[in-house]
Order: C-alpha cells, then sequence, then structure tokens
C-alpha cells in the first residue's frame, strides 16, 4: 500500500493541550494564593471571590446567548476572568463591586471585542482599572472583620505607606516591614497578592506545564529592578528597597499570571521580552513618581496597547529568506 500524504493546515503536532484544559490550570495554580487569602481576611474574601467567578460566568453566558453564540462557560475562561477579578481585589470589597467589576471584566474587557481570543487587554486588568479609578475608597480599604488580620492595624499596604511618606510635608521614616513576611505572606493587601511564595509555586506548576514562558517575568523584573536599585541607592531614605518593591504589590501576580496571557502578550520570544522590559519600566516609573502607590496593572495594559506594533517589529525572519543587497544582488 502507498502512504498517504496529508497536507493541514498548521498546527501539525497536538500537546494534548486545550483551551479548557489550560484555563482551568492556571485557575488550579492560582487556587494556593486564593486560600491564602481566605486564611488572611476571613469569609469576606471567600464571598468576593465568590461573587467575582459566579458573576463573570453569568455575564459571559448572557453575553454569548444574546450574540448568537455557544455557551461555553464550561471551558473555564470566565471563571479564570473572575477569579484573577478576585485576586485584584481587597477582601472588604462591598457585593454590588464585585457585580460590577465581573461586568466590566466581561463584557467591557472581552465580549465587546467579540470572545475569547479576540480581546486585546487583559479583561480582569481592564476591570480593576476602571474600578481602582471609579471607586477608589472601596478598591483601597484594607479592613478586614475575620481571618488571621483581623483587630489587626488595618493600615494601608506597604507600597500605600510609601506613597504617603513621600507625600507627607512632615515625614518620618519609612515603613519597615520583615522581608519574611512578605514572602510568607503576612501582611495587607489584595486577596491573591499577599503571598509571594505561593505564587512563585504556582508560577512554576504552569512553567512545568509549559503553560507559561520566563520571558516576561524575567524582563519585567529586571526592568523593575534597574530602576528601583538606583533609586534605593541614591535616596534610600526615600524609596523602598528593591527587595520590598519585589515582594509587595501585585508584581508577581501580574508578572507571572496576568501579563503572560497568551491573548494579550506578544508571539515570539523577542517580543515577549520586549513587552516585559516595558511593563518593568512602567509599573517603576508609577510606583516611584507617580500618583498611584502601585503601577502594575496600568502598566500591563499600557503595554497590551502595543502588542500589534511589538509583533510588526520582531517578527522573526522567514525560513529560507536571503535579503537582497543594495545593487539587487542577493
Amino acid at each position: 500500500m502507498k502512504p498517504t500524504l496529508y497536507i493541514t493546515s498548521s498546527p501539525h503536532v497536538f500537546d494534548g493541550d486545550s483551551v479548557s484544559k489550560i484555563m482551568w490550570t492556571v485557575s488550579a495554580a492560582l487556587l494556593p494564593s486564593a486560600l491564602w487569602g481566605f486564611y488572611l481576611f476571613g469569609l469576606p474574601a471567600l464571598a468576593v471571590t465568590a461573587l467575582c467567578v459566579a458573576f463573570s460566568a453569568i455575564f459571559e453566558a448572557v453575553a454569548q446567548k444574546l450574540r448568537g453564540r455557544e455557551v461555553t462557560i464550561e471551558d473555564g475562561s470566565a471563571v479564570l476572568t473572575g477569579l484573577l477579578l478576585a485576586m485584584n481585589l481587597p477582601a472588604a470589597a462591598p457585593w454590588w463591586l464585585c457585580v460590577f467589576g465581573a461586568a466590566t471584566a466581561v463584557l467591557l474587557g472581552k465580549q465587546v471585542f467579540g470572545g475569547l481570543g479576540h480581546n486585546p487587554f487583559n479583561p480582569a486588568l481592564v476591570a480593576r482599572v476602571v474600578m481602582l479609578i471609579s471607586f477608589p475608597v472601596e478598591m483601597t480599604d484594607w479592613t478586614v472583620s475575620s481571618g488571621v488580620l483581623a483587630d489587626a492595624v488595618t493600615a494601608a499596604t506597604p507600597l500605600g505607606e510609601a506613597k504617603t511618606f513621600l507625600m507627607s510635608p512632615e515625614r518620618g521614616q519609612l515603613p519597615q516591614v520583615a522581608l519574611m513576611d512578605l514572602f510568607i505572606g503576612m501582611r495587607p493587601g489584595s486577596i491573591g497578592e499577599t503571598s509571594t511564595l505561593l505564587l512563585l509555586l504556582g508560577a512554576a506548576v504552569l512553567y512545568v506545564r509549559r503553560i507559561i514562558t520566563l520571558d516576561i517575568p524575567l524582563g519585567f523584573i529586571a526592568a523593575l529592578l534597574a530602576v528601583t536599585i538606583p533609586a534605593y541607592m541614591l535616596a534610600p531614605d526615600k524609596y523602598l528597597s528593591p527587595q520590598l518593591h519585589l515582594m509587595t504589590g501585585g508584581l508577581m501576580l501580574g508578572a507571572f499570571f496576568m501579563a503572560t496571557d497568551m491573548v494579550t502578550s506578544p508571539l515570539n520570544g523577542k517580543g515577549r521580552l520586549v513587552f516585559g522590559i516595558g511593563c518593568g519600566l512602567i509599573t517603576a516609573i508609577i510606583r516611584l513618581w507617580g500618583g498611584y502607590p502601585e503601577g502594575v496593572s496600568f502598566s500591563i495594559l499600557l503595554m497590551n496597547s502595543t502588542v500589534p506594533l511589538i509583533d510588526r517589529y520582531t517578527k522573526p525572519r522567514k525560513f529560507g529568506f536571503v535579503p537582497v543587497k543594495k545593487g539587487g544582488e542577493a
């Protein structure tokens, strides 16, 4: 029997992954950080997460139904959007803010562009930035009524304290925070951003499963350090140390779980590295000299808008292509 030659479009090799499998794996990798948030902040954090996930799925199903599309909430995309949104919210967020955030993420951040795979911006970050600008008081309320941190001093996050210090006419000393507490996650903050350790463990799972690469996170972190290290060396009484910049705010959550989103990041390694460096530089500039204490969300969204341009100028050379020199010779 003669061999049969099949001619099909790419991809030619299927590794067993699917959209559904990837989405649920990322959600599972985030679960330890979410559970730690429930431990720190108690039932309010669980309620916020449940509301964000449930209403993200509801809005996704309604939008797909209205557009005459198949309802595909079982693929885990809406669940992951809701989980990422919850990880970026304080445990004290009121119920209506969770519903508003879910609607913004799914409808404005994703469905208005055509649904999964067509959105140019990370949906959860679109919602977070809209809420931060629209409802700054609710988005920076770190008070907790249950959990390990209940009845503790519910001051601002370390980044928030540093920004308050810089804007105060009567400066004392910058807040002193134990690095081990930051690494483990014993601090106020958004539900899913507190534990650097658990976020890194989740990211390691995604890397081993080849769901993410390290181009973006390493470029992100390296660029942030390239700015914050000289700033701290020149004025240690004015700026936080690089270690604190690494382990406070949403850096680890943003760098490993949000900037690496396949839909909204560049296609090739060189482009992803440029993307990560841009995120790190913008984050550092906002943290050090901007009006907001945190810059991760803004930086990723701004760099999302540059992805088509990055892809265009970092496009790899076609196989077998020989550039034509001046004079017409190859």
